[in-house]
């Protein structure tokens, strides 16, 4: 049974920073592609960043340049460093697990990112 568990979340002045992880088990996380979602209260769910195999990753306009994601395929965990917080970054954080080759995706929990003004 594959299963993400998301940590790291909490409260933070605008400016701050955070970082996110996502710890993977139950399958070969070297397999998937891994991202972040985040959903805000009253908003849809959106990508904040991926990262692939080969390490070569995307960002959303939003975080480009204040987000970085990252993977450490040894320990089976995906982080997210955000950096430069701003109060529209307040939401529940998600990460996402695509694995190459089969049609299925797994889900963390969330974990909720409070960026105070």
């Amino acid at each position: 049974q594959v299963q993400l568990v998301e940590s790291g979340g909490g409260v933070v002045q605008a400016g701050g920073s955070l970082r996110l992880s996502c710890a993977v088990s139950g399958s070969t996380f070297s397999a998937y592609v891994m991202a972040w979602y985040r959903q805000a209260p009253g908003k849809q769910r959106e990508l904040v960043a991926t990262i692939r195999r080969d390490g070569s990753t995307n960002y959303a306009a939003s975080v480009k340049g204040r987000f970085t994601i990252s993977r450490d395929n040894p320990k089976n965990t995906v982080y997210l460093q955000m950096n430069s917080l701003k109060p529209e970054d307040t939401a529940v954080y998600y990460c996402k697990g695509s694995h190459w080759l089969q049609s299925v995706d797994y889900w963390g929990q969330g974990t909720q990112v409070t960026v105070s003004s």
